[in-house]
């Protein structure tokens, strides 16, 4: 297996440029997520590591290759889709084995491969039904088998997952962080779905309008993002973020309510933004809020607030104990627990 280095990365398509000067270095055998909102620019980056998609300037290394200009079949990759793309008329070992077969590999190579890819995908009882007899998870492993018999030095994933139901989804979120426990791959995963890329990376690089924002291991990223962006994207729910003012002694946010945070804001920044995750509001006796709707989902609740026409509030509260809609609230906050970002550029203020 081998690694995958990106040096200033750039794609434009005619005067328009999707992909901003992306450099990223991905160590063999790691679990890289590309992550970010719709049109962010991280399929394209995954199109552009197999070849799919030109490069306009930079240069991509698989190990010690540059594979910039290469075909994607020279590149040693295996590129898993959104869409099973299985061949409806073939079994599941023909699909599986069908890119050996047009390369020429003997049959008895052909039937090990995709004995053993079957054996590590469960797929063993399936070989010879077709995809129709099949579950959405069973053809999607079908086709990461396709990949795995091909033994490419990295696995690509774009969105495997997002054609599966709620249930199916988690399913295979264990069968990816198996898989790749089992075989060592180096493996780069494209997802919009942030829960998805915190349980399954070992590395997180978190895409904006084609630029990196931040990369880092999933809990660096939670505990320490370096911008808005990041602190609004990675966590469920999503971090509150509200304007806030500095003052003598710390900060006044209104939609926490009238009480001075206190604190030590950096001294160069007036205009702020505070950053409070969920868990780390919690509710207390008090008139300040009103509760606009509570999600009882069992062991937690979620909390949907506000103070008076300032920007609403979710806090997540844990037990049965659940707060009436309409009912007035008050909020208790460890200024420990709250992150300062400048207000004019989205940076944090450390």
């Amino acid at each position: 297996m081998s690694g995958v280095i990106l040096n200033n990365v750039i794609k434009r398509y005619g005067a328009t440029q999707v992909i901003h000067g992306v450099d990223l270095s991905i160590e063999q055998g790691e679990f890289c997520v590309f992550v970010g909102p719709s049109g962010c620019g991280k399929s394209t980056l995954l199109r552009m590591i197999a070849g799919l998609e030109e490069t306009s300037i930079g240069e991509i290394r698989i190990g010690a290759r540059d594979v910039t200009r290469l075909d994607p079949a020279q590149r040693g990759v295996a590129m898993v889709f959104q869409t099973y793309a299985l061949y409806p008329h073939m079994t599941v070992a023909e699909n599986m084995g069908f890119g050996l077969k047009m390369n020429g590999h003997p049959k008895t190579v052909i039937r090990e491969k995709v004995s053993k890819a079957a054996e590590i995908l469960r797929l063993g009882d399936y070989l010879n039904r077709t995809p129709k007899a099949l579950s959405g998870g069973q053809r999607q492993r079908v086709a990461i088998g396709r990949a795995i018999v091909r033994g490419p030095e990295v696995f690509l994933f774009d969105e495997p997952l997002s054609n599966l139901d709620a249930e199916l989804r988690v399913e295979m979120r264990v069968e990816i962080a198996r898989l790749h426990r089992e075989i060592g791959a180096t493996m780069i995963y494209v997802t919009h779905d942030q829960v998805e890329a915190m349980t399954l990376a070992d590395k997180i690089v978190v895409l904006r309008s084609g630029r990196v924002e931040q990369v880092g291991a999933p809990l660096e990223l939670y505990r320490d993002p370096d911008n808005l962006f990041v602190a609004g994207f990675i966590g469920s729910p999503a971090m509150n973020l509200v304007p806030a003012r500095a003052v003598e002694g710390g900060v006044i946010a209104p939609a926490l309510g009238p009480d001075v945070i206190r604190c030590r804001p950096p001294a160069h920044v007036a205009d702020l933004v505070i950053g409070l995750r969920p868990q780390d509001i919690h509710v207390q006796p008090g008139s300040t809020h009103k509760v606009e709707m509570t999600e009882a989902l069992g062991g937690v609740s979620y909390i949907h607030c506000a103070h008076g026409s300032e920007p609403k509030l979710v806090i997540e509260t844990k037990g049965s104990h659940v707060e009436r809609s309409g009912a007035n609230i008050a909020l208790h906050i460890d200024p420990a627990t709250i992150y300062l970002f400048d207000h004019s550029t989205g940076h944090r203020l450390r």
